[in-house]
């Protein structure tokens, strides 16, 4: 396997597109910092090439400020990085991994072909919900909301919590029927929500990718999107300071409406093992195998992996393996 490089003259219409799009998202930013680990681990950097846009924040349709967006400058230390060595190997079905600051690949295998996802298109959820804005505004959790299996927060009818505190916990946690509330909040309904996921891909320039339900599941059936499409999620995703501090966290506590606490331990087990990484989302069926959308920074260099399809726990130390070898560690 060879390091494929970003290029901008392609003439078939929807690798064009693609192109478009990163340049669109140019030097993404890492997530934001997290609290220093232990002494026994390196401290995680700091996030290089990150700026605020001036001004105040867009109004959203709930009359509360949206999320501030974030411009991202072109790092160019990290802009002209190759990697010096040969990928590590992987044995999973599909994974790509690419520059988060201008979207150049430097590996892929079977990129393009078309898959089911899993949970890990929860971070197109994430994205149209913190879109939407509102995010403290309190919603009320419906019976229909809880018809749904086998992850679950156990949030019950007529429960009433902020969208802010069910995105967190969807991101860390993965419970599906959060992912139903939130949907359903949204658009009216799961099956409308999936309808919106869907149309919102084809603006990001995911034009592979197709959803059928909010959560992963493979019910309604019919559902897919690639390693390529998913990287170009996650460079979308990083934009957003919600959604960035929710993928960091690696362990938190949900408190229910009625005053009970569980602790949350984020799923995502590469963001414990490695000090660099900074979050992303997890995902597992059946069908799709394991997969895994994991980001990470290192001194200004910013890059995210896609694993999909790996039908073994080796996920963790081939996303951390190509993480390490994207940042050239």
């Amino acid at each position: 396997m060879s390091v494929f490089h970003f290029r901008f003259d392609f003439t078939a219409p929807r690798i064009a597109g693609r192109s478009a799009v990163w340049m669109t998202l140019l030097a993404l930013a890492s997530c934001q910092s997290r609290q220093a680990p232990p002494v026994s681990r390196p401290p995680a950097p700091a996030p290089t090439g990150y700026q605020t846009q001036p001004g105040q924040p867009p109004q959203g349709p709930y009359g509360q400020p949206q999320p501030t967006l974030a411009s991202y400058p072109a790092n160019p230390g990290f802009q002209n990085l190759d990697p010096k060595r040969n990928p590590p190997a992987v044995s999973a079905r599909a994974a790509i991994v690419v520059q988060a600051n201008t979207g150049k690949v430097l590996f892929q295998k079977n990129a393009d072909s078309r898959m089911p996802a899993a949970s890990t298109q929860k971070l197109l959820l994430a994205l149209l919900v913190a879109e939407r804005g509102g995010l403290n505004e309190r919603i009320t959790v419906q019976k229909s909301d809880t018809y749904c299996e086998p992850t679950k927060m156990g949030i019950q009818a007529g429960q009433t919590y902020t969208r802010a505190e069910l995105l967190r916990a969807v991101l860390i946690r993965s419970s599906n029927d959060i992912a139903r509330c939130l949907a359903r909040d949204h658009s009216g309904s799961d099956g409308a929500f999936a309808a919106a996921m869907t149309r919102r891909a084809r603006q990001l320039g995911m034009n592979n990718s197709y959803f059928t339900n909010s959560n992963g599941l493979p019910d309604p059936p019919g559902q897919y999107s690639t390693a390529r499409d998913l990287s170009i999620l996650a460079a979308a995703c990083m934009r957003h300071a919600v959604i960035r501090e929710a993928v960091g966290t690696a362990s938190t506590t949900f408190r229910f409406s009625d005053g009970r606490t569980v602790p949350l331990t984020n799923t995502n087990k590469v963001l414990r093992s490695f000090p660099y990484c900074t979050g992303m989302k997890t995902g597992y069926t059946n069908a799709a195998g394991r997969c895994l959308v994991s980001s990470a920074s290192y001194n200004g260099k910013n890059v995210i992996t896609v694993i999909l399809g790996s039908q073994t726990p080796q996920v963790w130390t081939e996303s951390q393996s190509l993480l390490q070898w994207g940042l050239g560690l």
